[in-house]
């Protein structure tokens, strides 16, 4: 799996990204909005552990959800 980045706007009510960026249809997105109006703190170590999550995404280090769950529910 790999992972992109990008940005986008909503327009009409749908998520579109910037020029420039092309994905097929179908394609799963997480949506991170920027909104100034709603914003948390958190403590170092959960920035550390946010960015050490991100770090793996970008390397592939993914679960599927379907995994996931199953793993809670034991």
């Amino acid at each position: 799996m790999s992972v992109k980045v990008f940005s986008a706007r909503v327009r009409a009510g749908a998520i579109v990204p910037d020029e420039g960026v092309s994905l097929p249809e179908g394609t799963q997105v997480t949506v991170v909005a920027d909104d100034d109006s709603q914003t948390f703190d958190v403590s170092p170590e959960e920035e550390r552990e946010l960015l050490e999550a991100m770090a793996e995404a970008e390397r592939g280090e993914t679960v599927r959800a379907a995994d996931l769950l199953e793993r809670l529910r034991r």
